[in-house]
C-alpha cells in the first residue's frame, strides 16, 4: 500500500517556509509585539482593501467555474467589513486617503490575471488569504483589540460571523482541495502560486516598513 500524501497536506508542508517568512516580516512582528502604532495597523488595513477588492471581484468572475465554484462562499466575503473598518479608523473620506503600495499593485495585478484565466491560480490566492484569516488572523484580532482598545469596530475584517466553527470550515476547504482532480503538474503550479502569494505578503510588509521610514524621515 502506498502512502499517498493528501494534496492539502503537501500544499501546507511545502509552503510552510513562505508563510513563516511572511509572518515574521519585521513590520508585522513589531505591530504584533506592541512596537507598532495605530497608524501602522491602519496602513495594513488600507492595503487589505485593494487586495480583497481584487480577490472578491475574481470570485465573482469565477463563481460559475466548475473547479473554483466550490471554494467560493459568501461567508468569507471581507470587503464590506474592511470598508467599515476604514470608515471607523480614518473617517468617511477614507477612500480618498489610501493608495496601493507598489507590492500591493503587483499583487492585485497577479490576482486579476489568474482570476480571469486560471481557476487553480485563483484558488491558490483564495486559499492563502482566507485560510490565513481564519487561522492566524484571529490571533492578530485579539492582539489589536488589546493594544488599541478596539471592540469590534476596526477589527471587523477578522470577524467571521457566519462561520460558527472555523476549524470545521477549514477542514472542509482542505477536503475540497484534495478532491479536485488536478494533474500532478497542475498541483505543482498551484503550490508555486501559493508560494508566490506568500512572497507578495512578505514584500508588502517590507513596503510598509519602507513607507513608514520615509514618512518619519
Amino acid at each position: 500500500m502506498s502512502n499517498v500524501i493528501p494534496f492539502s497536506q503537501a500544499l501546507r508542508e511545502r509552503t510552510w517556509s513562505g508563510r513563516g517568512a511572511s509572518e515574521s516580516a519585521g513590520f508585522m512582528t513589531d505591530l504584533m509585539n506592541g512596537k507598532g502604532n495605530r497608524d501602522d495597523y491602519i496602513a495594513v488595513v488600507a492595503q487589505h482593501f485593494f487586495i480583497y477588492e481584487a480577490i472578491e471581484a475574481a470570485a465573482e468572475r469565477m463563481k460559475n467555474d466548475p473547479v473554483a465554484a466550490s471554494f467560493i462562499s459568501p461567508k468569507l466575503t471581507r470587503l464590506p467589513a474592511i470598508t467599515e473598518d476604514l470608515r471607523f479608523l480614518i473617517g468617511d473620506d477614507w477612500a480618498e486617503q489610501i493608495t496601493p503600495l507598489p507590492t500591493t499593485a503587483r499583487y492585485v495585478a497577479r490576482i486579476n490575471e489568474v482570476g480571469a484565466t486560471w481557476s487553480g491560480g485563483f484558488i491558490a490566492h483564495h486559499y492563502t488569504r482566507y485560510l490565513g484569516d481564519l487561522s492566524g488572523g484571529q490571533f492578530i484580532r485579539t492582539l489589536m483589540q488589546r493594544q488599541f482598545g478596539f471592540e469590534t469596530n476596526g477589527v471587523g475584517f477578522y470577524l467571521f460571523a457566519d462561520i460558527a466553527e472555523p476549524r470545521e470550515f477549514k477542514d472542509t476547504y482542505r477536503a475540497q482541495l484534495d478532491a479536485v482532480g488536478w494533474s500532478d503538474n497542475e498541483r505543482e503550479r498551484v503550490i508555486d502560486e501559493v508560494v508566490a502569494a506568500y512572497g507578495f505578503n512578505t514584500d508588502l510588509f517590507l513596503d510598509l516598513a519602507h513607507a513608514k521610514a520615509v514618512a518619519a524621515a
